[in-house]
C-alpha cells in the first residue's frame, strides 16, 4: 500500500529528477506546483490567504494602504507582481521574497491533507521562459513534516511495512533525536517491532520515520505473509478498539489548544441542552471504561487526562454562574501585543480550516469564531466562519452576515460572493443569489462555477458580453495567465 501524500509525491519527483506539474485537490482547494531539476519555481492557488497581495502584507512588503486598495493594481491578464513593482509600491526584491514565501505557504499547507488528490503531469518545458523564485524540494519536505501534526495515516503506511537502511545523503538534515533513532536501523526489521522494542514516543517516532522515507535515507518493502497472516488473526474487536485507540490520540493532540466550547464542539450561544447532549456524545467515545484494561499505564493516563478535560469543559458550561464566569475570562481584554494576538488568530484559523477540510463544520465553526474574535480585520478568517457556518442550517442567517463582512474587508476576493450567492440560492432566493454571481464576474469573468450558477438562474445572462468586465484569475495574482 501507497500513500497519497505531498510528502511522497515530493520524493519521487526530486529522486526521480521529474519535471513537471503535480495539481492537488481537496473539498473546493486547488493547488498547481510546478517543477524543475530538483526544484519547485512556481505556485498557483485559490486560496485567498495564500495569494499573493495577501503574502506581500504579511511580510510588511506592502502597507496597509495599498493593500486595502489592491484591487485597483489588478489588470486584466497582467501579474500583480509587476504592476505593483511598475506603481514603485515594492521592489523586485521585495517580489522575490513574497513569490519564495507563497510558493513555500501553498505547499507546506498541503502537508496536513492525508485524503486529497493529486496528478502529476510530466512537462519537457514551460510556457514561462523563466521564473522569478526557487525551493530546493528537500528543504520542503524537511520544513513540512516538521511543521505538520502527526496522522494515523502514517501509521498505517508505515506500520505494514519492513524498513532497512538507505542512502544517507540528508543524514545531515536530522536532528539529534532524530539520529537516535535512525541510528537503530541496521538491518531489515518491521517498523512496529522496532517502535515496541524501543519505547519511543510514537507520535514523534512515526514522523520521524516517514522524514526518513522521504529523503530515502531508509527504504521499505511489505512485511512477509507470516506477519501478514498473524495481523489478520486479529478479531474485528480488536480491529475497533485500535481504530478507536488512534481516535482519541489524534483528539488528544488538538485539545491543549482548544477552549470549553470548542473541547465540547458547540457554539458560544449554545443552550444547556446542546452542551449536555455535546458532552454525552463525546463520553460515548472517550469514555476511559470503553477502553481496553490490558492498556499500558501510559495510554490510560492519556485516555483519562483526555476526558477530565472533557467532564471540566462540560460541567463549566452546565453551571449558568460558572459559564458566565468562565466567559468573562475569554472575553478580558486580551493580553499581549498586536503581534501575539494575530499569532495566535493565525492558529486558531489554520486549526480551524483543516475541521473544514474534514468536513468538521461545527467544530471548525469553534475555532474560527475564536480567530475573529482575536483578529477582526482578516477576511479570509470571516470568509471560512461563513463558509462553515452555511453548511450547518442553524446558522446560515449568521453565515450572511459574516460573508459581508469578508466582502467589506476584502472585496477583490470573488469565494466571498460566490459563498453568499449559493447560500442565497439555497434558501430560495434566485434574484440576490444572481446579483451575488455576477459580482463574481466582475472580478473573475472566466469563473466557471458562477458562469453555471448564472445559467441556472438566468440564462439570458450567458448571451451577456463580459468583454468589458474587469477580469481576474485568482492565479493571476502571482503570475501571468497564457
Amino acid at each position: 500500500m501507497n500513500i497519497e501524500h505531498i510528502g511522497n509525491y515530493l520524493r519521487n519527483i526530486y529522486f526521480e529528477k521529474k519535471m513537471g506539474q503535480l495539481s492537488f485537490r481537496h473539498k473546493g482547494i486547488q493547488k498547481y506546483l510546478f517543477f524543475m531539476n530538483g526544484d519547485l519555481v512556481y505556485a498557483q492557488t485559490n486560496q485567498s490567504q495564500e495569494l499573493l497581495g495577501e503574502v506581500l502584507f504579511k511580510l510588511g512588503k506592502l502597507s496597509e494602504k495599498d493593500h486595502n486598495r489592491i484591487d485597483e493594481y489588478i489588470e486584466p491578464k497582467k501579474n500583480l507582481g509587476e504592476s505593483l513593482i511598475e506603481n514603485n509600491l515594492i521592489s523586485r526584491e521585495d517580489l522575490k521574497d513574497g513569490l519564495i514565501y507563497q510558493m513555500r505557504e501553498i505547499t507546506l499547507n498541503i502537508f496536513s491533507v492525508f485524503d486529497g488528490i493529486f496528478k502529476f503531469q510530466a512537462k519537457d518545458k514551460f510556457s514561462e521562459d523563466t521564473f522569478d523564485a526557487k525551493i530546493s524540494i528537500p528543504v520542503l519536505i524537511e520544513d513540512g513534516i516538521r511543521r505538520m501534526k502527526f496522522d494515523v495515516h502514517l501509521k498505517s503506511f508505515l506500520g505494514q511495512k519492513l524498513i532497512y537502511p538507505g542512502e544517507k545523503r540528508f543524514y545531515f538534515r536530522l536532528t539529534e533525536e532524530e539520529k537516535e533513532i535512525f541510528e537503530l536501523i541496521k538491518e531489515k526489521n518491521s517498523a512496529e517491532d522496532l517502535l515496541n522494542n524501543f519505547h519511543f514516543d510514537e507520535e514523534r517516532f512515526w514522523k520521524s520515520l516517514y522524514l526518513f522515507y522521504c529523503f530515502c535515507l531508509i527504504d521499505v518493502s511489505e512485511e512477509s505473509q507470516t506477519k501478514k497472516n498473524k495481523e489478520s488473526e486479529k478479531t474485528p474487536e480488536q480491529g475497533e478498539l485500535q481504530k478507536r485507540i488512534d481516535e482519541v490520540l489524534l483528539f488528544g493532540q488538538e485539545i491543549s489548544a482548544l477552549n470549553y466550547y470548542q473541547i465540547l464542539q458547540v457554539s458560544s450561544d449554545s443552550s444547556a441542552s446542546e452542551v449536555k447532549a455535546a458532552y454525552f456524545k463525546l463520553a460515548r467515545k472517550y469514555h476511559p471504561d470503553l477502553f481496553s484494561r490490558n492498556l499500558s499505564t501510559e495510554m490510560k493516563n492519556k485516555i483519562d487526562d483526555i476526558f477530565d478535560k472533557i467532564t471540566k469543559s462540560y460541567h463549566t458550561l452546565s453551571d449558568d454562574n460558572k459559564r458566565q464566569e468562565y466567559n468573562k475570562k475569554l472575553d478580558s481584554p486580551k493580553k499581549g501585543s498586536k503581534k501575539d494576538l494575530e499569532k495566535r488568530a493565525e492558529i486558531k484559523f489554520r486549526q480551524g480550516k483543516t475541521l473544514y477540510n474534514q468536513a468538521r463544520y461545527k467544530e471548525a465553526q469553534v475555532l474560527l469564531e475564536e480567530a475573529v474574535r482575536l483578529s477582526q480585520n482578516k477576511g479570509n478568517y470571516f470568509l471560512l466562519l461563513a463558509m462553515s457556518q452555511s453548511r450547518i442550517r442553524l446558522y446560515q442567517r449568521k453565515a450572511v452576515e459574516n460573508f459581508k463582512k469578508a466582502i467589506k474587508l476584502q472585496p477583490w476576493v470573488p469565494d466571498a460572493y460566490f459563498g453568499l450567492g449559493m447560500l442565497y440560492k439555497k434558501e430560495g432566493m434566485p434574484t440576490l443569489a444572481s446579483n451575488q454571481f455576477k459580482k463574481v464576474l466582475n472580478i473573475d469573468s472566466d469563473n466557471k462555477a458562477a458562469l453555471k450558477e448564472l445559467g441556472l438562474i438566468d440564462p439570458k445572462s450567458k448571451k451577456k458580453s463580459l468583454k468589458d468586465i474587469l477580469s481576474m484569475n485568482f492565479f493571476w495574482q502571482g503570475k501571468r495567465k497564457k
